[in-house]
């Protein structure tokens, strides 16, 4: 017969180690004395909540990034700590409630300052422009969102398909002219209002502003009336790289929400074995 009191008495000697007070190892003293910038969690796949311009919320799953920074005379962080932060917002974890997020890192871990980054694919429904088929399109977003002592800091990015046709090869050829996918990527930093709240900005704004910069947007579904009107399009708008930058930041410069901006254009050239590129960055005095 099994000895069940022995192995009673084993299982509560077992419990009342795990209730015995455990060494906190990462708040240990570091005598190195030197500060850590970030440190933290990354690779985590997390769903999150988007809101469009109409104020609606679109369910997504983002790669995120959470992460404080370190005093010189501590030797680790608590990693646990950032999970059970995403949990406590599973169901209203999302670009509004970015900032008290960001204080919840701050106050939960000690920290002079905290920063969260996630990339998340963001859909819209695109319709075709002349026979009005509807798909799904995803754009590539990401969002980056930092608090500290002396400042909050919030920027957006979106990268977003294009068509470009170049208006060399239509100039110089007797019909025709070399086109290509290319991607224009728009980052945008939010102005801290003064008391304290982000203005908030607008993905599908973006995606507009960079799809009227190029030649034609990109459709996921086109018959061959879009088509039709497609290639016809691009033809009537051409754009070389330069183009598309000096286009979306004359757009972006009226925009008084913003306090900066980059805008990055590549072509996937068709005819080249290269690709080709823009880039420029603008600060609000």
């Amino acid at each position: 017969m099994v000895d069940v009191s022995h192995e009673r008495e084993a299982l509560s000697q077992l419990a009342l180690k795990s209730q015995q007070i455990i060494e906190d190892v990462q708040s240990r003293a570091d005598h190195r004395m030197i500060p850590i910038d970030r440190v933290g969690v990354n690779d985590i796949q997390y769903p999150i909540r988007v809101m469009d311009r109409d104020g609606n919320l679109q369910s997504t799953v983002a790669n995120l990034s959470m992460s404080v920074d370190l005093p010189h005379d501590v030797k680790g962080t608590h990693m646990s700590r950032f999970i059970e932060i995403l949990n406590a917002y599973e169901d209203e974890l999302g670009i509004d409630t970015l900032a008290s997020i960001l204080g919840t890192i701050r106050e939960r871990l000690g920290a002079s300052s905290a920063r969260v980054e996630a990339d998340f694919p963001y859909f819209l429904t695109r319709i075709a422009p002349v026979t009005g088929s509807k798909a799904l399109m995803n754009y590539h977003c990401w969002l980056l969102g930092e608090s500290g002592a002396n400042k909050d800091d919030y920027v957006l990015s979106v990268r977003v398909p294009v068509t470009s046709l170049c208006p060399c090869s239509k100039e110089i050829s007797d019909f025709g002219a070399h086109n290509q996918r290319g991607f224009l990527t728009i980052e945008a930093r939010s102005k801290i209002r003064s008391d304290g709240t982000v203005e908030p900005m607008c993905m599908e704004d973006f995606i507009d502003v960079a799809e009227q910069s190029a030649s034609s947007p990109v459709y996921t579904l086109l018959k061959r009336p879009d088509e039709r009107y497609v290639t016809m399009q691009a033809f009537e708008n051409p754009v070389f790289v330069e183009d598309m930058v000096r286009n979306v930041a004359s757009k972006l410069k009226n925009d008084e929400r913003l306090s900066w901006f980059s805008v990055h254009a590549e072509n996937q050239e068709s005819i080249h074995n290269h690709n080709a590129f823009a880039h420029i960055e603008w600060a609000r005095p």
